[in-house]
């Protein structure tokens, strides 16, 4: 398939060379995992020479990337920006790429095909299916559909059911042992992830529960890994550039900044890619590396949202040039380094400055609205740890405080300070726009994204109350320069 521009015809993306032999699993073909996963697998294997390790893409809902991979051979483009500069990239990493809900028979072949050591997920954080505050496996209308699709033999809806029918075919094929590495930003997001998985095998009926759970305990590991990498949504201009520096159309480019890092657990259920050789830490224990990963960026991304788009910033990199904004997370940094730790290695202070100047790179063209969504699955890790912890230390953290009541303030009122409507995608939304806008103590327990101590404690609720009242007749950017 070609396009013509002018005179000139274009074509898209091909190989001229074979595809990798499938040796890895994903679930999850959004851009992050293109930028970040898939670059780091191509590198390996160039690194090498070996090929065993192509990644089989299973997209649990959209079909546009599948199509747009297997019209390119598998082959995307991946564009780094930094200011005026920007490079490109053809990554080759992907073998297969397939659509779970219309090839289910595909897709379980995969798991179940011995050459495969590997699974990797990014499902996002509310694909755990998991409760925000407790963290336990939901039980909803939605998980039961999937257990007792997983149980029948049948497709599951969710990334989490797929990944245990995987499983459970892969024990029936006797496929051996299996790696399965989550690369979402959830605390121990290995060990929650076996975790859930757990509770989602308990619930299957008769004999095949506890038949798959002894399997996985003794054939499946579950390493916990801190990944970081800013990948805005791809934008014409990325296809515009992606099509003028390769000579060829992508539609699967995607965009993200130089920047890039992953950290996994030492702990692995057999043979896996080379990924040292591609520049991935491997360590005994990544717990330190993602506690300050979430807590100096995460929690930093999420402010920023949420005021930058209260205050009327389309993007991130405008609002951190906002010096309340700036100011307000500097504060909420100044709580945090108090709180954690530094992982080996580390300069918490020079990469909490980092994080800042990466944020303020203006090529990326990050909208708030995109970071600002999914707050009630994202906050609960991100920002209320280090209240939690500051008050544990005796003393208040007002920065992470003002970030839960701006993200109250944007879900519930919709609109920027100006009266421009907000992109507002956020699980949590009926149930908070339910609740009338100034009660911060119903918004909270509605909410479900602090303990229940935290909401019943007056002192906090007062405050958030006050940070509430301050953003709707002061607006974002005053409530934050009163902060700073």
């Amino acid at each position: 398939m070609a396009a013509r521009g002018g005179d000139v015809t274009v074509a898209h993306l091909s190989r001229a060379e074979p595809a990798p032999r499938p040796g890895v699993v994903h679930l999850g073909v959004g851009a992050f995992h293109r930028a970040h996963q898939a670059v780091y697998t191509d590198r390996a294997m160039a690194a090498t020479g070996d090929q065993r390790w192509g990644i089989v893409e299973v997209a649990p809902r959209s079909t546009d990337v599948v199509a747009a991979l297997r019209r390119q051979g598998g082959l995307f483009t991946v564009l780094e920006r930094s200011g005026d500069r920007v490079t490109a990239n053809v990554v080759g990493s992907v073998a297969e790429a397939w659509h779970a809900p219309s090839e289910w028979d595909e897709v379980a072949a995969r798991f179940a095909d011995p050459r495969i050591a590997v699974v990797t997920l990014t499902i996002t954080e509310k694909g755990y299916l998991a409760d925000a505050v407790t963290g336990a496996l939901l039980d909803d209308d939605i998980v039961r559909a999937d257990v007792a699709a997983v149980a029948a033999g049948e497709r599951p809806r969710t990334g989490l059911g797929l990944l245990v029918a995987g499983l459970r075919g892969r024990l029936a094929a006797d496929a051996g042992p299996v790696t399965v590495l989550s690369c979402d930003n959830l605390v121990g997001n290995g060990r929650r992830l076996g975790a859930l998985v757990g509770e989602f095998v308990s619930r299957l009926p008769g004999t095949a529960g506890p038949a798959l759970a002894a399997w996985i305990a003794s054939s499946a590991r579950f390493p916990s890994a801190m990944v970081d990498r800013i990948v805005p949504a791809t934008t014409p201009t990325d296809r515009a550039d992606a099509a003028r520096l390769v000579g060829a159309i992508d539609d699967a480019v995607v965009a993200a900044e130089p920047f890039t890092q992953w950290v996994i657990e030492n702990d692995f259920g057999g043979d896996r890619p080379p990924w040292e050789r591609a520049g991935v830490e491997l360590v005994a224990d990544v717990a330190p590396h993602e506690t300050a990963k979430l807590r100096v960026l995460n929690a930093a991304h999420s402010m920023i949202a949420y005021l930058g788009a209260l205050a009327g910033h389309e993007t991130i990199a405008a609002a951190v040039a906002d010096p309340a904004i700036r100011g307000a997370v500097e504060a909420l940094h100044r709580d945090v380094l108090a709180t954690v730790d530094a992982p080996p290695g580390w300069d918490l202070r020079a990469y909490a400055a980092s994080v800042l100047e990466r944020f303020a790179n203006p090529a990326l063209g990050h909208r708030c609205d995109q970071v600002a969504a999914d707050g009630s699955q994202k906050l609960p890790v991100r920002v209320v740890p280090t209240i939690l912890a500051a008050r544990a230390a005796g003393r208040p953290s007002a920065a992470a405080t003002l970030v839960v009541a701006a993200w109250l303030r944007f879900v519930v009122a919709g609109r920027s300070d100006d009266g421009r409507p907000l992109t507002v995608d956020d699980p949590a939304r009926d149930a908070l726009r339910a609740v009338p806008a100034s009660d911060a103590g119903r918004l909270l327990r509605a909410a479900a994204v602090v303990p229940p101590e935290l909401a019943a404690d007056d002192a906090w609720v007062g405050d958030v109350t006050r940070y509430l009242d301050d953003l709707a007749r002061h607006g974002a950017v005053a409530t934050t320069a009163a902060l700073t």
